[in-house]
């Protein structure tokens, strides 16, 4: 007889494009930083949608603001002004500096936005080429695929959209000044490179790209989709990486794009432009029907209240360096299967052992292989690349739950070690 569980995979089978290699977990509901499956068992959500859900599942004060907005308005279109859009492009402007914002429904939209910007800064001088980085990952869209330097998200996709074909190291200033054309109009990277492995920038790499961007007039944009809004303790991952860094108290990219934890697990992405370059996408040049609405901005607006009013920012550093030792520690008592802990915040990297054939089964990379033994111990995590399993948690994990995912990332590590 067919289970609840099988019925559900079976209808997705039948019924849904399989343009996902989905792990076999079928989800009934989920609460905190827990998830359950339709036969009951338990899971600590440790990668809380890819860094999305930022205050756990089914938080009561965000159900409420849906709850609440929804009995006023749901959608209104962006021909007319609402309140909620307004307040939330004041807050963000106020957490990373003067400018202006524009919501959409994604971070591959937010994404979109910054490359019509790049193309409309620069049209009047024949400029439109974007640089990226190797590793890098910036959506699904025909130009996010462009944009991403990793070969395998633009298999069977050509053409490919003009404009990004220089792919540079990360961390490598001299590769960045070395690709510049007289076609270039930005630089896109990201503060910490999640699919690419949890790589974060260095300082002197951030302070560098701004001076050359200076230098050659171009935009220095980021991508802080996955590793923006408090996830590495900041609001933004360069203001973190940045901190107490001599000579950056005046540093700001040119442009930030931004989703994921944005509202909490409620679609919504954007992105920031900051002066003077915050008005060049006039009436007419970018549109979207849904990106900022009511219940979205209600919803963004009470994630950043309670992430203030909990002091998240502040636990999201003291969960990162409970994490960061106990994970240490378990790479020192298990070597067959845990090389090394990488990340910042709560944006955190297991790097596993490829070499010792442990993580060795079915043809699969390791970080699936891993990622398999956390489920079957009853966490959740993210894989990155062939060697990195991420865990993204909720800011407002605590400790006890942290110690937990500690004791379960343990038991899968003593199990495959055999």
């Amino acid at each position: 007889m067919n289970t609840k569980a099988d019925n559900i995979k079976q209808t997705f089978s039948q019924y849904v494009v399989p343009s996902y290699g989905r792990f076999d977990l079928v989800v009934k509901y989920g609460q905190g930083p827990y998830l359950w499956d339709t036969e009951g068992k338990r899971y600590l959500d440790l990668g809380a949608g890819i860094a999305v859900c930022a205050l756990g599942h089914a938080h009561p004060q965000i159900v409420e603001a849906l709850r609440q907005q929804a009995q006023r308005m749901i959608h209104i279109s962006n021909l007319y002004y609402h309140e909620g859009q307004g307040l939330l492009a004041k807050e963000i402007v106020s957490r990373i500096g003067p400018g202006k914002c524009f919501f959409s429904n994604s971070g591959a939209e937010a994404n979109e936005g910054l490359y019509k910007l790049a193309r409309r800064f620069g049209h009047d001088s024949g400029r439109y080429e974007i640089i990226t980085a190797l590793n890098s990952f910036h959506g699904r869209t025909l130009a996010g695929i462009a944009a991403t330097g990793q070969e395998k998200v633009k298999k069977g996709f050509d053409p490919l959209v003009e404009g990004f074909n220089n792919y540079i190291p990360f961390n490598d200033l001299a590769a960045a000044e070395a690709a510049i054309s007289p076609r270039t109009a930005a630089i896109l990277i990201e503060g910490v490179q999640g699919e690419g492995g949890i790589q974060p920038a260095t300082p002197e790499y951030l302070l560098g790209l701004r001076k050359l961007c200076n230098e050659r007039n171009l935009l220095l944009m980021m991508d802080e989709v996955q590793c923006g809004y408090y996830r590495t303790g900041s609001f933004c991952s360069f203001q973190e990486i940045l901190k107490d860094v001599a000579g950056a108290s005046d540093f700001l990219p040119d442009a930030v794009s931004m989703a994921k934890g944005i509202a909490g697990g409620f679609p919504l992405g954007g992105f920031w432009v900051r002066e003077p370059y915050s008005d060049i996408l006039g009436p007419g040049s970018h549109a979207t029907t849904y990106g900022g609405g009511p219940l979205a901005c209600a919803v963004a607006l009470k994630v950043l209240e309670i992430i203030k009013s909990e002091s998240l920012a502040e636990n999201v550093k003291k969960m990162s360096r409970l994490f960061k030792e106990g994970l240490t520690a378990l790479c020192g008592r298990y070597p067959r299967v845990l090389k090394g802990v990488r990340g910042m915040g709560l944006m955190l990297g297991i790097s596993l052992n490829t070499e010792s054939g442990a993580l060795s089964g079915n043809g699969s990379p390791a970080s699936i292989v891993f990622t398999n033994a956390l489920k079957e111990e009853g966490v959740l995590s993210v894989p990155a690349g062939v060697s990195i399993v991420r865990l993204l948690p909720p800011l407002n994990i605590t400790k006890e739950q942290v110690e937990e995912g500690l004791c379960l990332i343990e038991k899968a590590a003593a199990r495959s070690s055999g």
